[in-house]
C-alpha cells in the first residue's frame, strides 16, 4: 500500500508541479486551442527566451502537444485526457494521506528558509489571517487577486493595511478594482525586482523574490516567525519600497480612534496628517537600561522626514517629556513595541 501511495504521489506531482510561467502558458493554449511560441509570449508575461523551455515542460507532462513545424505549434490537449488517469486515485490518495498526517507544532525557529511556491503562498495567507491590527504587503497583481477575500475580511475588521502592488504596469486599474476594500492605502511600484513580502503587526513576516513564486528553481523565501527581527522586513518595506511607489488609493481619515500601530512611521504620519490633539500609550523599553516600560500622555511634538527615514514623537508625562522612537531606536528615549493613539485620553491602559 505504501508503494502504491508513493507511486500515486509521484504521478500527481509530475502533473501539478507547475511554475507561474507554465500555468500562464497552459491556460493561454487551452483558451486558444493552438498557439505559436511568439503568440504565447505576446499573450502572457513570459519572456520570449523562456517560452520554449516552458512549453516543452508542459509537453513532458502530457498537457500540450508540440508540432514541429515552422513555426512550432503548441496544441492543447483535452484536460480529460491529461488528468483523467489521476482523478480516480486522487480522492483515495488524499484520504490515505490524511490518515497518516500528524499536525506539526508551528512554533518553529525565529528565522527559517522555505522553498517552493506553495509553501510561500501558505505563509503569506497565514500572515494575513493572523494579523490583529496592522499589515504591510507587497504583492504581484496575481497574488492580490488570490488574497483579496482575506484582505477584504481584515479591512472590514478594522485592520490597517498598507498594500504595494508590483509591477505597476500590471496593477489593476483603480477605476475597475476597489483597492479600498482590501487596503487602507494602496500604492504601485515599477519593476519585477520588487520583492513579495508580508508583515503582520510588525513581527510575523515573510520576504521572497518574485522569481521564487514564478518557478521552482533554487530560490527561497525567508520567514521571521513572530520574531522581533520582523522589523527588518517592515523597515525595508517602509523606507525602500513604500517611498518609491505611486499612490493608487487612500482612505485612512475616517477610521475611528483609538488605533494600534506596530510601525511608528504609520503612527506619526496619522498624527501629522489628521491634526488636532492626540494622546498615546506606548509599550516599549528604555534604550539605556533595556527595561520594559509603558509611557502614557499627550503627544506634544512629532519629527518626520518625507523620506520616512526619521519618525518619532514626544509624549508629555508627569516626569517630563519622553521621546518615542521605533524599533532599535538610539536617539530617542524609548524603543516602542506597540503604540496606541487616541483623541481624548491615553487609550488602551496597558498593565506593566
Amino acid at each position: 500500500m505504501v508503494d502504491e501511495l508513493r507511486q500515486t504521489l509521484e504521478h500527481v506531482g509530475e502533473r501539478f508541479n507547475l511554475g507561474e510561467y507554465e500555468i500562464d502558458a497552459y491556460l493561454a493554449v487551452l483558451e486558444h486551442g493552438e498557439l505559436t511560441a511568439s503568440e504565447i509570449a505576446d499573450s502572457t508575461d513570459i519572456p520570449q527566451p523562456r517560452v520554449y523551455d516552458t512549453v516543452r515542460s508542459l509537453a513532458d507532462r502530457g498537457l500540450v502537444e508540440l508540432r514541429e513545424s515552422r513555426p512550432m505549434k503548441i496544441v492543447a490537449v483535452n484536460p480529460e485526457d491529461s488528468f483523467g488517469d489521476i482523478q480516480a486515485s486522487f480522492a483515495e490518495m488524499v484520504s490515505e494521506l490524511e490518515a497518516r498526517y500528524t499536525a506539526p507544532t508551528r512554533d518553529t525557529e525565529a528565522v527559517s528558509l522555505v522553498k517552493s511556491r506553495s509553501t510561500i503562498l501558505r505563509y503569506i495567507e497565514e500572515i494575513i489571517t493572523t494579523a490583529e491590527y496592522e499589515i504591510a504587503l507587497s504583492l504581484t497583481p496575481d497574488l492580490l487577486r488570490r488574497f483579496a477575500p482575506q484582505l477584504r475580511e481584515k479591512t472590514a475588521d478594522g485592520v490597517t493595511i498598507e498594500l504595494l502592488v508590483t509591477p505597476a504596469s500590471r496593477a489593476p486599474d483603480p477605476a475597475e478594482f476597489d483597492y479600498l476594500s482590501v487596503a487602507t492605502i494602496a500604492r504601485a511600484r515599477r519593476g519585477i525586482t520588487t520583492p513579495v513580502l508580508a508583515v503582520a503587526d510588525g513581527e510575523y513576516s515573510i520576504y521572497a523574490t518574485q522569481d521564487a513564486l514564478r518557478d521552482d528553481q533554487d530560490r527561497y523565501g525567508v520567514i521571521f516567525n513572530r520574531s522581533a527581527l520582523g522589523f527588518l522586513v517592515s523597515g525595508f518595506f517602509g523606507t525602500v519600497l513604500w517611498t518609491t511607489a505611486e499612490t493608487l488609493a487612500a482612505d485612512g481619515r475616517d477610521r475611528p480612534f483609538p488605533r494600534r500601530y506596530a510601525s511608528i512611521r504609520r503612527a506619526v504620519k496619522d498624527i501629522r496628517e489628521l491634526g488636532g490633539e492626540f494622546y498615546a500609550t506606548v509599550e516599549g523599553r528604555n534604550i539605556e537600561t533595556g527595561n520594559s516600560i509603558v509611557i502614557q500622555g499627550k503627544v506634544v511634538d512629532v519629527a518626520f522626514e518625507d523620506t520616512e527615514e526619521v519618525a518619532s514623537f514626544t509624549v508629555e508625562t508627569p516626569d517630563g517629556p519622553v521621546e518615542i522612537g521605533g524599533l532599535v531606536a538610539a536617539l530617542e528615549d524609548i524603543e516602542s513595541r506597540e503604540i496606541r493613539i487616541g483623541r481624548n485620553e491615553p487609550p488602551g491602559q496597558i498593565d506593566n
